[in-house]
């Protein structure tokens, strides 16, 4: 398994990118909790979701931004 690409996740729509952060918080914890429990999983796993988060989170913020500069251009 690679690293999620940014590629892949462009097309979302904004609906579609705050489901996928919740979704990504909830395994990311279930990793950690995994990780603390001394279960069995894979490490890798902890870092490609942590980025794959991070990549959503970038990709929410920046199309916010566009659209409040959007807005103030048209007031």
């Amino acid at each position: 398994m690679s690293l999620p690409q940014f590629t892949d996740i462009i097309s979302f729509s904004n609906t579609e990118i705050s489901e996928a952060i919740i979704e990504t918080e909830n395994e990311l914890f279930n990793l950690r909790f995994k990780k603390a429990t001394r279960q069995s999983f894979k490490s890798h796993e902890i870092k490609h979701t942590k980025r794959r988060l991070a990549q959503l989170k970038t990709l929410l913020t920046v199309r916010l931004e566009n659209l409040e500069q959007k807005e103030e251009i048209n007031k």
